[in-house]
């Protein structure tokens, strides 16, 4: 069941099973506000909200958090994890090239084809990772070389 991402994050964590901490909770809420983000990414407001926190601490709740089924990591390639709030639909990316940004996307057609391989070899499969690389509106219409190719810049 897809997670509800307007719900009250206290009360998700609650649900979840997971103690609720201040530092899981702001996470939840960043990841709200950025929709995919790294945890080097998280790092800065985390501590704007919340004052000292180290980076080990925001990549323990990040684990806790994705245990819990709360959140969800992708691993475009080139690029460090991101954390997003999007869980348990199976939706897919789009990476921009040029700058970085990443947007889901829902299912290609229908009800999942991707998950129907031509062979499944045995193998009971539960879920595809499907990622479209291009280079997005913005970069799109940007003066060449002003969208800083291959950083990770504006995620959605």
């Amino acid at each position: 069941m897809p997670v509800d991402l307007r719900a009250n994050p206290i009360e998700r964590i609650r649900v979840s099973g997971q103690r609720v901490t201040a530092l899981r909770v702001a996470i939840l809420e960043l990841l709200q506000e950025l929709g995919h983000a790294s945890a080097d990414q998280l790092i800065l407001p985390a501590r704007e909200r919340l004052g000292s926190i180290s980076l080990q601490a925001v990549y323990d709740s990040l684990g806790v958090l994705g245990k819990a089924g709360l959140i969800g990591r992708i691993e475009p390639a080139g690029s460090p994890a991101l954390f997003e709030l999007r869980v348990a639909d199976n939706h897919h990316h789009l990476v921009c090239r040029s700058c970085g940004g990443v947007t889901d996307v829902d299912c290609a057609v229908g009800h999942a084809p991707c998950l129907a391989p031509i062979s499944d070899l045995g193998y009971l499969v539960e879920e595809a990772e499907v990622t479209y690389w291009g280079v997005c509106p913005v970069c799109q219409t940007a003066p060449l070389g002003a969208t800083g190719a291959g950083s990770l810049g504006p995620v959605n």
